[in-house]
């Protein structure tokens, strides 16, 4: 007998974690909801947040327990076929491997050379214009590098507003700033300053440490913060 499926738009309101996940963020759902979403139907019985929230009460509602599994053990819950158990395995997977990349100790930058070290191999041969900002938390270990703009040879546009956008949405305590000049000249341009200062005073108002904005050429650098400008 061929069980009808139900797809996550035909579920009652109050069981659509998607729609949840959307109106209030991934944090308020359930494990058996997050694993709903991922698996996306359950079956004529039973909805996929009650599958899940089968599955994982037999593996006393623990993520790890449930990470042991293998697939044939996952296909022994009814409901869940092969497709199903490898998502299952799949997210588990991803989980673990965030683990083991959060234990990874992040770069520490405090100093212009160190900003210098890490955007050189980045923008040193680069031939036009580019304008990154890095993300720091409190520690000053990098979150982030991003670039911002990209412009000409001589000159780059910057919107202050996409520069603070970057660092609100990685929940950035400090930033720091690098562009490149092509031409091999380091010295700040009029624009270079006037930029800067702008960035300074949207930064202060978000309270968001502005660390430094170096300007480099390949095997040379100006600091604002070394040279007593921020």
């Amino acid at each position: 007998m061929n069980v009808e499926k139900l797809n996550i738009n035909q579920w009652a309101e109050e069981d659509r974690p998607r729609e949840k996940m959307m109106a209030h963020g991934a944090r308020v759902l359930t494990d058996a909801e997050l694993l709903a979403i991922l698996i996306g139907s359950g079956s004529q019985d039973e909805t996929a947040v009650e599958l899940m929230r089968r599955v994982l009460s037999a593996c006393n509602n623990n993520l790890n327990e449930l990470a042991k599994l293998s697939l044939e053990q996952l296909c022994r819950f009814k409901g869940i076929g092969p497709a199903k158990a490898v998502t299952v395995m799949a997210a588990c997977e991803l989980g673990h491997r965030r683990k083991l990349a959060e234990v990874e100790e992040r770069l520490v930058v405090r100093t212009a050379r160190d900003l210098y070290n890490h955007f050189h191999p980045k923008l040193a041969d680069q031939p036009v214009e580019e304008f990154w900002v890095m993300l720091l938390n409190n520690a000053c270990r990098v979150i982030d590098s991003r670039c911002v703009a990209t412009g000409g040879i001589t000159e780059v546009a910057v919107d202050v507003r996409l520069v603070l956008r970057e660092a609100i949405l990685g929940r950035a305590t400090a930033i720091a700033l690098c562009h490149n000049h092509p031409s091999g000249n380091v010295r700040p341009s009029r624009q270079d300053d006037q930029l800067t200062d702008r960035l300074r005073q949207a930064c202060d108002l978000m309270n968001i440490r502005l660390m430094d904005h170096i300007v480099l050429t390949d095997g040379r650098f100006y600091s604002y913060a070394d040279e007593g400008r921020l």
